[in-house]
């Protein structure tokens, strides 16, 4: 294999490249450069379908050590646009290991980076902020100025719909284990595959059902699920129409990630886009009503506006600020006053991740019980 065909390259939209070696699939991948301070769990987070059209950074500085596996996908593939790592493990040594990090990347078309100095390019992302990037290898390899052209030439995150390249194109169901107590129907804006299965230990049989779904489908069931998603919460108008109509109808109803902007703009507030995000599996939140600080999984860009513990009207009664962030004050959960509905931002479901906040699953089972 030639020089130029091991070598590749980050361009960032800014003019900043940093320079390595090619893993995965050669090629081209375009989008928003992002990082995620988890320490594992990198098989999740590549397929989690919130990183869609995102270039993922690992601040872990090896990253591989235990392969790949069958079990610990988050949706059908990869999702992420390209992957960036400091120091990729050269073996995998794991019993569920089916194969190699590298040989999964390759299979499924990721293009991605290794060798670069990650921690210098975490600390520009963080003083510059998240922005559009590509990793460029083998014959798309060109000079610097015409690969941040080709940068430039790409979508802003912002203003981008992207549940709808990642939401299920037909329903499909998840059974209860034991004894179903309720059936949900979940809007799939990006559904991590352990969502339905932390709600069916609990009794619960989950209707997954496409983002473009009507409120006719949901009516009947037990309760409705705001799944995460990627993308800019403000180009969500159809899920947000539909959380509308299943408050209006008081369905109960618990929204995490995307799911928490969903229904923040349902109940009137807006979003805006973070400066560099939240991402990783170590992130702290405190519930004001109780004064508890759970530490969380996280993956959002944006946030819903408002204050710690801030009470507002909406049409469908008084609602609250449940959760923030001390690190920066951003809005973690949302409850509704004089309706059965409450989300988070972060992600209950984690895998890999703490557990600090999977009772919030017993709390809906509560909701769809009558129990506030």
């Amino acid at each position: 294999m030639s020089g130029r065909s091991t070598s590749a390259v980050l361009v960032l939209e800014d003019g900043r490249i940093f320079r390595g070696e090619a893993y995965g699939a050669l090629g081209t991948g375009l989008g928003e450069a992002v990082f995620t301070t988890g320490m594992t769990g990198y098989q999740e987070t590549l397929t989690d379908p919130s990183y869609h059209r995102q270039i993922v950074v690992q601040t872990a500085p090896q990253i591989g050590n235990t392969g790949w596996n069958d079990e610990d996908d988050e949706s059908a593939g990869i999702q992420v646009a390209g992957y960036v790592v400091r120091d990729p493990s050269r073996s995998a040594s794991n019993w569920r290991s089916t194969g190699s990090l590298a040989d999964a990347l390759r299979e499924q078309g990721i293009v991605s980076v290794s060798g670069i100095d990650t921690r210098a390019l975490v600390r520009h992302l963080r003083e510059r902020g998240a922005m559009r990037a590509g990793v460029f290898s083998g014959d798309d390899l060109a000079a610097d100025d015409v690969l941040v052209q080709r940068v430039l030439d790409s979508p802003r995150m912002e203003g981008s719909d992207l549940f709808g390249a990642v939401t299920t194109r037909e329903p499909y169901v998840v059974p209860a284990v034991g004894a179903t107590r309720f059936r949900v129907a979940a809007l799939d804006v990006g559904i991590k595959s352990n969502t339905p299965r932390m709600l069916a230990q609990r009794g619960v049989e989950t209707h997954v059902l496409p983002a473009s779904s009507t409120i006719e489908q949901v009516e009947g069931f037990d309760g409705f699920f705001l799944s995460n998603g990627p993308g800019d919460p403000a180009t969500a108008d159809g899920p947000v129409a539909l959380t509308r109509a299943v408050l209006e109808r008081r369905i109960p109803l618990f929204g995490i990630c995307l799911g928490n902007q969903i229904l923040g703009r349902a109940l009137g507030r807006g979003t805006y886009k973070l400066p560099y995000g939240h991402r990783g599996i170590n992130i702290p939140v405190i519930e004001h009503a109780t004064g508890r600080v759970a530490i969380t999984s996280q993956n959002h860009g944006f946030a819903v506006e408002g204050e710690a513990g801030e009470e507002f009207d909406t049409p469908f009664g008084r609602a609250r600020i449940t959760h923030t962030c001390p690190n920066d004050g951003c809005v973690e959960g949302l409850a509704a006053l004089d309706a059965p509905a409450f989300s988070v931002q972060y992600h209950p479901e984690a895998a890999a991740g703490p557990h600090d906040a999977a009772d919030l699953f017993d709390r809906f089972v509560s909701l769809m019980a009558g129990e506030r």
